[in-house]
């Protein structure tokens, strides 16, 4: 290989890093503003609204793929297991935008957060998967985070809050699952979540149903698209550059969740909140660097779909 041909080959791949990095902080802000835009909505609309008519949105969009790609859907490995996994998905997806009703963005963002500390403590627990000191101090570490934002109180320890964190360890044990599942197609891993979601959505809107205005119609349209958008753009970033390149940037997530709470809720976050949270991404950062040195990807945050 030529000296000019290093030099191409090198600025391809740092054009396609830097490709990588820019998707996924579009892709954190796509989902965070369309967090802010589901906790704005269930001011007004139930739960199950939401979840019926944003994922209706979804599987509109997701439709043609679909349609192109049916025969993937035949002949899934271990179909209890991928029913188990669309459960957790709908019952976490659910538990995020319930708790959103009564706490601040940033407060049920800190809480699933810690999903991957929580994939690493179970893997050790449940499928007897070797994990050293260094990480099992990180695991300790990062719930002693999870504690401090959690401000557990007579006031403060409330039923929202365990709302949040038990959505939280759904979505751990889902990324477990996830990652027993990986021979799955992502077209069928996607598209089946946003059924479970649509399904409890229906079944949970009738009660307490408001007739939503034109207004508010695009609102949970735009809330299905953009999940949907962002899910793309966090795929192609894992595409164009290594995962230990782009997965950090996800946690950029609790500014946009800080920012989103304070701009249109008016929420300032408490300072235990910002303390946990911070201990929280440096155990979870230091977890996904030291299994990266181990050969595992698993611990990377995935933002809920």
């Amino acid at each position: 290989m030529t000296f000019l041909s290093r030099i191409s080959v090198h600025n391809d791949s740092r054009s396609a890093r830097l490709a990588g990095i820019g998707l996924m902080l579009l892709s954190i802000f796509m989902f965070s503003f369309g967090d802010a835009t589901g906790k704005f909505l269930v001011q007004t609309y139930s739960v199950g609204q939401l979840l019926c008519l944003r994922a209706c949105a979804a599987l509109l969009l997701l439709s043609p793929m679909i349609w192109r790609q049916r025969s993937q859907f035949l002949n899934l490995e271990r179909p209890w297991l991928q029913l188990v996994r669309v459960m957790l998905s709908t019952l976490e997806v659910a538990a995020f935008f319930l708790a959103t009703v009564y706490l601040p963005l940033a407060d049920v963002i800190t809480y699933y957060l810690a999903g991957p500390i929580f994939v690493t403590a179970l893997s050790a627990l449940v499928l007897r998967e070797h994990v050293g000191w260094r990480r099992w101090c990180a695991i300790l570490i990062g719930f002693c985070g999870v504690l401090i934002a959690l401000r557990p109180s007579a006031q403060t320890f409330s039923l929202p809050a365990l709302i949040a964190l038990g959505g939280s360890l759904s979505f751990a044990v889902l990324m477990l699952i996830t990652r027993s599942l990986r021979a799955t197609p992502d077209i069928v891993m996607a598209s089946s979540q946003f059924v479970g979601t649509f399904l409890l959505g229906t079944a949970m809107a009738p009660f307490g149903w408001v007739t939503p205005t034109p207004s508010s119609l695009v609102l949970f349209a735009a809330a299905g698209l953009i999940s949907v958008t962002a899910l793309f753009c966090v795929n192609r970033s894992l595409k164009l550059a290594p995962a230990s390149v782009v997965v950090p940037y996800q946690y950029s997530m609790i500014v946009w969740a800080v920012i989103f709470g304070f701009v249109v809720f008016g929420d300032v976050p408490h300072p235990a909140t910002l303390v946990g949270a911070a201990i929280i991404i440096g155990a979870g950062l230091y977890i996904y660097l030291r299994e990266r040195s181990l050969g595992r990807d698993e611990s990377a945050v995935n933002p809920p779909a």
